[in-house]
C-alpha cells in the first residue's frame, strides 16, 4: 500500500507549485504515484509500507502526548491558576498538571 506517510518516512515531500518528489492519486480505490519528481529512484511498494509501519509505531508511541495536549486546560487557564496559586498558597495548576499526567502516562 502507498500511503504519504510512508513516503515522507523516507524523506520525500508532497510535490506543489514549488517542488517536492511525488503526487498521489486515487485509482480504482487504490492509492497510486501518479508524478515522480525526485532525483532519487521512486521506492518500492514494500520500501514505503516498511516505511509506514515505522511511522504508525512512532504515531502510536506518542498516544500519551496527544491525549495530554488534548487535556490540558488553555496556557490562559493556566496562567490563571498559577496567578490564583500564588497568591492564595494553594496547588490548583500543579494539581491539574498531576491528573492529566496520571490520566494519561507515557
Amino acid at each position: 500500500m502507498i500511503t504519504a506517510e510512508g513516503l515522507e518516512q523516507l524523506g520525500f515531500t508532497r510535490y506543489s507549485g514549488d517542488g517536492g518528489d511525488y503526487l498521489l492519486a486515487l485509482q480504482d480505490g487504490v492509492v497510486v504515484i501518479t508524478e515522480w519528481h525526485s532525483a532519487s529512484p521512486q521506492p518500492s511498494e514494500a520500501e514505503i509500507e516498511t516505511a509506514h509501519a515505522e511511522w504508525q509505531a512512532e504515531y502510536d508511541s506518542k498516544a500519551y502526548a496527544r491525549a495530554r495536549a488534548d487535556a490540558y486546560a488553555s496556557i490562559a487557564d493556566q496562567m490563571d491558576m498559577q496567578y490564583h496559586d500564588s497568591v492564595n498558597g494553594s496547588r490548583t495548576w500543579l494539581d491539574h498538571i498531576e491528573s492529566v499526567k496520571d490520566a494519561h502516562p507515557k
